[in-house]
């Protein structure tokens, strides 16, 4: 009973500290934002288009600039203030908001002008993600990192179920998408305006020499570690080939037969699954075995990434997607606390711009991947073989990296003395 006890109050303990409060609600908010308007944005491409291949290609267009300015966007995260540098990353989505918003007002049917947008969105994004992780250790002390990160990553999953299915209903409340890109710039808004009150005691960064050596540390340090190497690039293949949020729009509407509202309902249906599991490893943290159980639950996300894929029940296809979102989320909070503890704070923006490359490559990039397959063989082909292909990557990296395999404890027992 004492030891249930202790680890409900270490569970919540992070939320003691009011840095980590306010980034988590800024963070809540942007997500929410972004959930609700990328929804928006897939419906309203593909009625414009009809073409799986222009739902790939809004993934795209938000991915290269982060591939082209990840060496940048990572020495800004260590060379600026990280404070101000988020809030101006939120100010950055709101503007690309009203753009959309813009765009939907006037009336235009012609994909390209929403591309562009994405493509700012894309930009701004390339500096968001490496300075919003790099800033987390200095928001709570190191020995509750674990669970600030798993917290972090349940903040993260609630806004994505609440998000597209708030954008959905929005939608087709307001028989349109102006009212979702409303709501999207105003929570960006207000996600800039809580960020400015978060306290970090954060030190002047260090002003290193540009250099070589210094912008290309992240990737060198990640080539080092081959724990972090293995468990960030079977994420990026896993997801890459796994990934099927991008052809949801095709399933609501062809397969599933269902509108706006369902397809919030299925793009929710991930954040449920990642962010009960979020919260279960909040309270139970990994102890032991963690690159096993990385690997079970990579093969695990392959395997209901399949079962969706040949399903023509709505309320199959969302517990599907639910385990889909719980077996991702292991390996996110394992990648995300073996990148934060082990980096020093000085190069923490470079490494994570890296990492980050990965995520945005398993993501925006794997979102072009299946509408580009589902394009050529259909889209529940491209689901099922992207499902297989996630499973027969587990057992590759298995092999290839036994370090990964053999990984035990993501935190040194020191911490916790």
């Amino acid at each position: 009973m004492p030891d249930s006890t202790n680890a409900a109050v270490s569970g919540r303990v992070v939320f003691s500290y009011p840095a980590f409060r306010n980034y988590e609600l800024a963070r809540l908010l942007s997500v929410l934002s972004l959930e609700m308007q990328s929804v928006a944005v897939g419906w309203q491409v593909y009625e414009i288009t009809k073409q799986p291949l222009a739902l790939g290609i809004t993934g795209l267009a938000q991915f290269i600039p982060g591939v082209l300015l990840f060496l940048v966007s990572g020495h800004a995260a260590d060379r600026i203030d990280r404070r101000r540098l988020l809030t101006a990353c939120y100010t950055g989505f709101a503007i690309c908001s009203a753009l959309l918003l813009a765009i939907a007002l006037r009336g235009i049917l012609r994909v390209y002008p929403i591309y562009i947008v994405l493509v700012l969105v894309g930009v701004v994004r390339s500096f968001n993600g490496p300075v919003s992780r790099a800033i987390l250790p200095r928001l709570v002390p190191m020995e509750v990192f674990p669970s600030a990160v798993a917290w972090h990553s349940s903040v993260f999953q609630a806004a994505t179920i609440l998000g597209p299915a708030l954008g959905g209903l929005i939608y087709a409340v307001f028989r349109g998408p102006s009212a979702v890109y409303a709501a999207a710039m105003a929570g960006a808004i207000a996600a800039g305006l809580v960020t400015l009150g978060i306290k970090t005691g954060q030190a002047a960064p260090p002003r290193e020499p540009i250099s070589w050596t210094t912008v290309l540390a992240g990737l060198q340090y990640i080539r080092r570690e081959k724990v972090i190497l293995g468990s960030i690039s079977l994420d990026l293949v896993a997801v890459l080939l796994g990934g099927a949020v991008a052809l949801l729009p095709v399933y609501a509407r062809e397969i599933l037969h269902t509108g706006p509202w369902g397809l919030g309902i299925l793009r929710s249906a991930p954040g449920v699954g990642a962010g009960a599991m979020a919260i279960l490893l909040a309270y139970r943290p990994l102890r032991r075995r963690a690159g096993a159980s990385m690997l079970w639950c990579v093969g695990g996300f392959g395997l209901a990434t399949v079962i969706f894929g040949i399903s023509r029940s709505f309320l199959l296809s969302v517990v599907s997607l639910i385990f889909v979102g719980a077996t991702d989320m292991v390996s996110v909070v394992i990648r995300g606390t073996l990148v934060q503890v082990k980096t020093p704070d000085e190069m923490r923006g470079r490494v994570n711009a890296v990492d980050m490359i990965f995520i945005g490559a398993s993501n925006q990039l794997g979102e072009f991947e299946s509408g580009a397959t589902a394009q050529w063989l259909g889209a529940i082909p491209a689901v099922i073989v992207g499902g297989i292909g996630a499973i027969a990557a587990t057992v590759l990296w298995a092999w290839w990296f036994p370090e990964l395999r053999r990984a035990d404890k993501l935190v040194e027992p020191s911490s916790a003395d």
